[in-house]
């Protein structure tokens, strides 16, 4: 797919990158002169060089989504479906330092996993067309020594029922499910090959090493370095932090 359709406006049709480097390089001298005429203004610094910063992402973005890039092999390895593109995207946004990369689950519709009719059938396809890319995507940042340092989350807000949920002339869905559903983690100081918590015989609720939203954001968290406790603030009578007012790290996941 060629990064014009990925990226609005992402070349100029009338300006090469040298020329566009040349006026920026201009502007540049003009706004040092404008700073130094403010005593050096923070914010004005600062929306300097947020405008720098763009113009380099946005030059440097030419290369990175050009996913054409890649070896054949690579390629074929993720898949040529829309997520497998962007898991392969994913790695290599990750691979030129991009911090934090979220992939969205398209296939056909912008809510395929929400399947209220045909479940079984739906997921299945879902499940086929998702678990290849997953599984080059994380093998693809190990073989390149980017695991170690990358947490890979995997997952949605909430599950799917065990029971189904009939509509009248379609197949059987599953209605959205929040008290037993499962969240998949990778890289990043997890321990690999290991599941935690179990849900009831007809996984209803989870009834062992239950983890709430907040513990796994806690633990989120705390591998990207952040005490979840740290940041604290007083609202409307009552303390607010990073995971609301619980929350605590999984430390039997983390190696």
């Amino acid at each position: 797919m060629k990064v014009e359709k990925l990226i609005a406006n992402i070349r100029n049709n009338r300006l090469p990158a040298s020329e566009q480097r040349e006026q920026l390089d201009l502007l540049a001298t003009l706004n040092r002169r404008h700073l130094a005429g403010r005593d050096g203004d923070p914010e004005l610094d600062g929306q300097i060089k947020a405008m720098e910063t763009a113009f380099r992402m946005q030059s440097e973005a030419m290369e990175t989504f050009d996913i054409s890039r890649e070896p054949e092999h690579v390629r074929k390895a993720y898949g040529d479906s829309p997520f497998a593109r962007s898991c392969l995207l994913a790695r290599r946004l990750v691979e030129s330092g991009v911090r934090v990369v979220s992939v969205y689950y398209v296939n056909g519709s912008n809510q395929p996993w929400d399947t209220h009719t045909n479940h079984d059938d739906g997921h299945k396809k879902l499940c086929q067309d998702a678990d290849q890319p997953t599984a080059a995507l994380i093998a693809d940042l190990k073989q390149r020594g980017l695991l170690d340092d990358t947490l890979v989350v995997w997952g949605g807000e909430f599950g799917r029922t065990p029971y189904a949920q009939n509509e009248k002339d379609q197949k059987a869905g599953r209605d959205h499910h929040h008290t037993a559903f499962s969240m998949m983690l990778a890289g990043g100081g997890i321990r690999g090959g290991m599941t935690y918590g179990a849900s009831d015989e007809f996984g209803l609720n989870a009834v062992e090493d239950r983890v709430h939203v907040h513990d796994l954001h806690a633990t989120i968290l705390h591998l990207m370095g952040i005490d979840h406790e740290r940041l604290t603030y007083r609202y409307a009578g009552r303390d607010f932090r990073l995971t609301d007012v619980s929350g605590d790290v999984v430390k039997k996941i983390i190696a």
